[in-house]
């Protein structure tokens, strides 16, 4: 399951650590130019290796990580947390993503009073 020397795949790596929830949607990040190498924008198929630096954009976030054992195959999350030192900036607070104007489900169109009050919260 890990292989001591040598490369593996940058989008096989992500899936394996549990960064992302499949390996297609790491290569669809890959090709979207959503994951750097040691600054460098990557493809799919780019080799990483033990302590390169991983930048990750993903379901809005961030992660930082860097490389600290290579493996070939998803593994356990305890295992994965193991393959990789993680610098990432701390998630944003709950409470300020949850303020920009949600409207209750199924509260119908807003109104014009209502649109003016959410373009205020947004600070428009």
């Amino acid at each position: 399951m890990t292989a001591d020397e040598g490369t593996v795949r940058v989008d096989s790596w992500i899936w394996s650590v549990r960064l992302t929830k499949t390996r297609s949607a790491a290569a669809t990040a890959c090709r979207g130019g959503h994951v750097r190498i040691n600054g460098d924008r990557v493809k799919p198929a780019a080799a990483v290796r033990p302590g390169d630096q991983v930048r990750l954009f993903h379901a809005g976030r961030e992660r930082v990580v860097v490389v600290s054992k290579l493996v070939r195959k998803r593994v356990g999350a305890a295992i994965a947390a193991e393959c990789y030192v993680d610098n990432s900036p701390p998630p944003p607070p709950r409470e300020e993503v949850a303020l920009l104007g949600v409207r209750d489900r199924g509260a119908g169109r807003p109104t014009k009073r209502d649109r003016r009050e959410m373009e205020r919260l947004r600070g428009n």
